[in-house]
C-alpha cells in the first residue's frame, strides 16, 4: 500500500540480440517474468518505457521481434526514440549502421503500435472508479491522476486541487479519461 501501481521499465529493445548489443545485462524474458510479477501484485498497474529503434546492427527481424515484444506486454506509455551515434561510444564504431530513413520509418511504426496499447490500457480503465489526486483547476473542471497515473478530468463546482476523490471514468478525450466525481 506504499506503492502506486505505476512503473517505468526502460526497455530499449525487445529483441535480445540487440539488448546483448546495446550490452545490457538482461533479455526480454526476464523483462516478460518482471511485469509479470508486478502485474501478478498490481492489477491495475501502468507499465510505461522507453524503446529505441535502429541501434546499430538492427535488422528488420530484429525490429520485429521488438515490436512483438511491445505489443505482448501492453505498454500503458511508451516513449519511443531512435538511436543516435556518438563519437567515442562503443556502438559509434559498429558496422551495420542503420539508415536514418530506416530509423524514421521504424520510429513511426513502434509508434503506432506502443499508441495502440495505450488506447488499450485507457479504455481499460472506463467504467471503473479510482481515487483521483486532483492537480488543477481550470474553467469548472478540475484535473488530476489515478495511482497508476491514468490522467482524468472531472467536472466540479470549486477547486479541489490537493484533494484525493473517488471518480467514475465514463468516457476519454485522447489521453485523458473523464470521469464523474462519487
Amino acid at each position: 500500500d506504499k506503492f502506486c501501481p505505476q512503473f517505468h521499465l526502460s526497455l530499449q529493445s525487445g529483441c535480445d540480440a540487440t539488448l546483448k548489443r546495446m550490452n545490457r545485462h538482461y533479455d526480454a524474458q526476464f523483462y516478460r517474468k518482471l511485469v509479470k510479477r508486478i502485474r501478478k501484485v498490481f492489477p491495475d498497474a501502468s507499465i510505461t518505457t522507453d524503446i529505441m529503434v535502429g541501434f546499430a546492427g538492427e535488422t528488420d527481424e530484429d525490429f520485429e521481434a521488438s515490436v512483438q515484444f511491445a505489443r505482448e506486454i501492453g505498454f500503458a506509455k511508451a516513449h519511443i526514440f531512435a538511436y543516435s551515434r556518438r563519437k567515442g561510444t562503443k556502438a559509434d564504431t559498429y558496422d551495420n549502421q542503420v539508415e536514418n530513413a530506416v530509423k524514421a520509418k521504424r520510429s513511426q511504426i513502434m509508434i503506432a503500435e506502443c499508441k495502440k496499447c495505450e488506447d488499450a490500457f485507457i479504455e481499460s480503465q472506463l467504467g471503473r472508479t479510482f481515487p483521483v489526486l486532483f492537480e488543477q483547476y481550470e474553467n469548472g473542471y478540475c484535473e488530476g491522476y489515478t495511482e497508476n497515473y491514468t490522467r482524468v478530468r472531472a467536472k466540479a463546482d470549486k477547486d479541489i486541487c490537493g484533494r484525493i476523490l473517488n471518480v467514475k471514468l465514463l468516457t476519454r478525450e485522447g489521453e485523458c479519461c473523464i470521469g464523474e466525481i462519487i
